[in-house]
């Protein structure tokens, strides 16, 4: 089974993103496997979760966090698709800006 992390940078201010919530959820469907909210670091260890080979997604609400830090939101939600095919951490790092977003496989 594979355990998984995430972290939010806000790249407009260099800054890690908290308080916006994360949902994890298996690859199209609604129903939510866990949640958590970004800690003063940007970042969220599913502490209670063990993921096995599947696809999953994980939803980032980002709404509100851009509200109150670019004065506007243009991504209210960012979902990020990954597959999980080996034992391991996964680590999905979001790169948020006012017009764009990036992610990547971390370490």
């Amino acid at each position: 089974m594979s355990t998984l992390s995430c972290h939010i940078l806000d790249t407009s201010s260099g800054c890690p993103a908290a308080n916006i919530l994360v949902k994890l959820s298996a690859y199209q469907s609604s129903e939510s496997l866990a949640s958590a909210t970004t800690d003063a670091d940007g970042r969220i260890r599913f502490e209670n979760i063990r993921l096995s080979a599947n696809a999953y997604t994980l939803s980032f609400h980002v709404a509100a966090y851009c509200e109150q830090t670019f004065g506007q939101t243009f991504f209210p939600k960012i979902e990020v698709h990954f597959q999980v095919a080996e034992q391991r951490h996964y680590h999905i790092p979001l790169l948020l800006s006012p017009y764009a977003y990036s992610t990547y496989r971390g370490s």
